[in-house]
């Protein structure tokens, strides 16, 4: 099979570039920037291009398929090339779809813990030996590629994300899997730009539920009443669809440690904070389904350490009682969640929460008053974003005023200079206090890890 990708570089691409690599495909791609570290990760399996920039020369006859990347705009040479020779072209979700439809496929859903559940979900069909393929986005530890695809494997486990699947097709992602088992873990507006209002970004995931394949499975997070509505209306549309409710299990807290509570027993846990017990519960669902006995995924789960960027520890000083955690986390709903995840764990620490407006949605003035209250567990709470970054989003300028009101946060303070956020931070005493850094981004260019050195000791 020979494969072109046009917008190889990519953080969903270039690892599925290199998945279809490994398995015998003869692969080839184009993009006009590519940067780490998906540069390195090409170059290391002999597939960085050898010049960027668009080239309709190597879209030739003899290709099986075409990959299109979201970074790729309608008018690419490529594409209109390989429009004129009439080549099949796929979206990144088409062609894994494409990859699976031969497998069991358990696409995992949801706002916030769609990586985390899927992470969850490796782990312990890896420890339970069961073979499986998967796409999931972040990095995970033990993995060196985030795509796996093989003639082998008898399911496939999907990161289901609801952003848009190309430049010529505005379906989102999660629409293309037709799931065996879906997830929905929780809905909460996002995507500002792409889904105008929050009836019509609830409408995808209904859509989603709507594609579970028929006499599959909905598991749902029944705590969440958009989520059960929908699990309701399918119930009734679609007879044949098994629900698989879940809420938040039994848990408790005990000396900077969380434990798991089932029949009498306890099982201490690496991760910790509520949204993290309602991830388990999702996973647990669906391994149950797919037959995992529950010894099984008990005694797995115990060893789970996070994704990356989920809830990370990135340093600690026991002795002065301080962490360094950073996540991902950028909506109101995900900030809330994490705070509140490291307050429980650490009652008797000061908590700083660091956040930065990076999104397009979190930078948009119509979606500021969606942060009131998210942050008010923080002892101390900083917001950050760039005024260029503003103006490159073609958005209104931003004034601090703004964020003050918005978040409606008591000593909440506004940043707009990353250095000086950064100095603030390290003329803190930290003892026995937590750093907790929070963004979808890299606070522009701030060294993280040196930072949380800094501030650990």
């Amino acid at each position: 099979m020979k494969v072109h990708f046009i917008a190889i570089g990519g953080s969903a691409m270039h690892n599925l570039a290199m998945a279809l690599h490994l398995k015998g495909y003869e692969v080839s791609g184009s993009d006009d920037e590519i940067f780490e570290p998906a540069r390195g990760r090409l170059a290391r399996y002999g597939l960085l291009p050898s010049e960027e920039g668009w080239h309709p020369e190597r879209v030739s006859p003899d290709l099986d398929a075409v990959i299109l990347g979201m970074h790729a705009r309608k008018d690419n040479p490529e594409l209109l090339r390989a429009k004129e020779l009439g080549l099949k072209i796929y979206s990144y979700p088409e062609y894994l779809y494409e990859q699976s439809k031969d497998k069991l496929r358990v696409v995992i859903g949801g706002s916030h813990g769609k990586t985390t559940v899927t992470a969850m979900i490796l782990h312990v069909l890896q420890d339970a030996g069961k073979e499986c393929d998967y796409m999931v986005g972040a990095q995970l530890e033990g993995y060196d590629i985030m795509v796996r695809l093989s003639e082998t494997a008898p399911l496939m486990v999907i990161e289901g994300d609801e952003y848009l699947t190309s430049p010529i097709d505005p379906r989102p992602k999660f629409h293309l899997y037709k799931p065996d088992i879906a997830v929905i873990n929780g809905i909460a507006w996002d995507h500002v730009n792409v889904f105008p209002t929050f009836e019509n970004y609830v409408e995808q995931f209904r859509i989603f539920a709507g594609s579970v394949c028929p006499g599959g499975s909905l598991a749902y997070f029944s705590g969440d009443s958009e989520v059960a509505g929908i699990a309701t209306g399918l119930s009734s549309e679609r007879p044949d669809v098994r629900l698989l409710p879940y809420n938040v299990p039994e848990y408790r807290v005990e000396k900077g440690f969380s434990e798991l509570l089932y029949e009498g027993k306890a099982y201490p846990l690496e991760v910790f904070g509520r949204h993290n017990m309602q991830n388990i519960e999702a996973a647990w669902k669906v391994c149950h389904a797919i037959g995992i006995e529950d010894s099984v995924f008990l005694k797995s789960i115990q060893t789970f350490k996070g994704a990356s960027r989920r809830l990370e520890k990135i340093a600690d000083n026991t002795a002065k009682g301080v962490s360094v955690f950073k996540d991902f986390a950028h909506s109101p709903s995900k900030l809330q969640a994490t705070i509140e995840a490291v307050k429980e764990q650490f009652p008797e620490r000061k908590l700083v929460a660091c956040m930065e407006l990076h999104t397009f949605s979190s930078l948009s003035k119509v979606f500021f008053s969606h942060y009131k209250g998210c942050m008010d567990k923080a002892d101390a709470a900083y917001v950050y974003y760039n005024p260029k970054a503003v103006e490159h989003k073609k958005l209104d300028p931003i004034d601090p005023q703004m964020l003050y009101e918005a978040f409606a946060c008591p000593g909440l303070k506004v940043y707009n200079d990353s250095a000086r956020l950064v100095s603030a931070l390290e003329a803190m005493d930290w003892h026995h206090a937590n750093l907790l850094w929070m963004t979808s981004g890299n606070f522009d260019g701030v060294d993280e890890k040196a930072l949380a050195r800094r501030v650990a000791g």
